[in-house]
């Protein structure tokens, strides 16, 4: 069966939510910004003016510790010590966040358990008055299901809508023709097609092409099915830079992976860069079906594959998130009650950097507390504006 329906509708929803989501956050960031916070417009900005920090503090025993004050923490920023001007012991801040979910072949035992997962999550979460979510699947192509949006009800459909590439393999046989609901991505790979990224500020949508196209062009069904792969990479970028970098607020992506990439048209670096210049925590799943987790589409058995677990644990590391790893003793809903303790307990910190933005060459940050024994976790540094 084709998507043609979806299609024209996503498309006009994403026309029109861009802008009024934009306004949403802004509007509740202001009513929600810490009270010693001289300018909520400089919150989160990776400007001159301030530089913001989420971070969660843990004990040894990996507990987390929420009764810290300004004067319990020290900073530095490429060696040179730092000023903390701004700071909460909890964030009210609006969350933006995105779950970004692999639908490749090796997902399709798993993927039940990421949906239902997925959507306890969000109810726990998301605060409808103030807050946002989005999600996206990624296989050999990747898709917003589902714009930014404050209404569990519309995010339940889009996980609902999650099936992985075999099933819309079959599904799409005998569906659209070439050139129906297609998309370039990036600059357009498809003729007439209807969304650029990146750079063309429109997001690839269900029905929408695999970056840079496939043989012979054509915007759907057939022709698309062409190519196989895992764009992992692709999926962050474009979560980062096209629905995330322009939000106030806090920002997070859940990234559910078997954590193989095959065939971004973007690099490992060039996907956690985008992540950082969007200020956005990357919290990593491992979900690997036990059956394929050892064969061609596990983290193990493809040779001369980056080892998928170096991978997730890297981007949620350098982002100032945590990497997680699905099994029998730490089943998926413990992890998103992990991911979602650490959402409620951060620590929202700001400094003025003491040297000018002459350049935009990456920051090392360093935070640290006075006190021994206490991890902090939060980003590695920044790219100044």
């Amino acid at each position: 069966m084709g998507y043609h329906p979806l299609i024209t509708r996503r498309q006009l929803l994403s026309a029109c939510s861009i802008l009024p989501a934009v306004g949403f956050l802004r509007g509740a960031q202001d009513h929600a910004a810490p009270s010693n916070q001289e300018d909520p417009k400089a919150t989160f900005s990776t400007g001159v003016k301030v530089v913001n920090l989420l971070a969660t503090v843990r004990d040894k025993k990996n507990q987390i510790v929420k009764n810290l004050t300004q004067n319990d923490f020290l900073l530095d920023e490429d060696g040179r010590p730092q000023s903390i001007k701004y700071f909460a012991q909890e964030t009210n801040l609006p969350l933006s966040i995105g779950l970004l979910v692999d639908t490749s072949g090796s997902t399709r035992r798993v993927l039940p358990d990421e949906k239902s997962a997925s959507y306890r999550f969000l109810q726990q979460v998301l605060r409808e008055d103030r807050d946002l979510a989005f999600v996206i699947h990624f296989d050999f192509e990747v898709e917003l299901l589902q714009d930014l949006t404050p209404s569990r009800e519309k995010l339940e459909k889009a996980l609902d809508e999650l099936e992985t590439s075999n099933g819309r393999r079959q599904q799409q046989q005998g569906g659209q023709g070439p050139g129906q609901g297609g998309g370039g991505y990036p600059g357009g790979g498809y003729p007439g097609g209807g969304v650029g990224f990146p750079g063309g500020g429109r997001y690839p949508r269900r029905g929408g092409g695999y970056p840079g196209g496939y043989p012979g062009g054509g915007g759907g069904g057939g022709r698309r099915m062409g190519g196989g792969g895992t764009a992992l990479y692709d999926a962050v970028l474009l979560a980062s830079d096209e629905v995330l970098k322009k939000q106030q607020g806090r920002k997070a992506i859940i990234l559910l992976t078997d954590g193989q990439d095959r065939g971004s048209k973007v690099t490992l670096e060039t996907a956690v860069e985008a992540a950082q210049r969007a200020d956005t925590l990357v919290y990593s799943i491992l979900f690997e079906d036990p059956e394929t987790g050892g064969g061609m589409f596990g983290g193990r058995g493809r040779m001369n594959a980056p080892d998928g677990r170096k991978v997730l644990d890297r981007i949620s590391r350098e982002t100032g998130a945590r990497f997680f790893e699905v099994s029998k003793k730490q089943t998926i809903s413990n992890v998103f009650a992990a991911i979602e303790e650490d959402l409620r307990n951060q620590y929202n910190l700001g400094y003025t950097p003491d040297r000018a933005d002459t350049d935009r060459q990456y920051r090392h940050i360093h935070l640290a507390t006075k006190q021994k024994g206490l991890t902090v976790q939060t980003r590695e540094g920044y790219y100044p504006s």
